[in-house]
């Protein structure tokens, strides 16, 4: 999951606002399949890791997985270059807590997905 938040931010570095993100096809398209990857793993979060973790918004996560594997062509830009600059840094602040803390309940890696997965 780190992983898939790492590479967004990675990819729309450079990037100055919604207009070219949208315009760049090659960042757009895999910052979008990097969140479809997001919400795969989200999606294999055990529902202890969830209990234990409700500041995380788990379900959105998911849910904006199916808008952009779903819907694909009606994505609005600008919506999703709000959540890169809102709510990435955040979730990935948070998901980086997860994997240093010692709970026992690993996060998903996607080890177990096709082609070795990303997480």
């Amino acid at each position: 999951m780190l992983d898939a938040v790492t590479q967004i931010e990675i990819y729309t570095t450079s990037v100055a606002d919604a207009s070219e993100f949208h315009s760049d096809r090659l960042v757009f398209d895999g910052t979008l399949m990097n969140f479809v990857l997001l919400g795969e793993m989200c999606a294999r979060v055990s529902e202890e890791l969830r209990a234990r973790n409700t500041d995380i918004e788990w379900s959105q996560i998911k849910d904006f997985r199916n808008l952009v594997a779903h819907n694909y062509m009606g994505i609005d830009a600008e919506e999703v270059w709000q959540i890169i600059q809102d709510d990435l840094p955040p979730l990935k602040a948070r998901l980086r807590d997860l994997t240093s803390d010692d709970t026992g309940v690993p996060l998903p890696d996607g080890s177990d997905a096709p082609f070795g997965g990303a997480s």
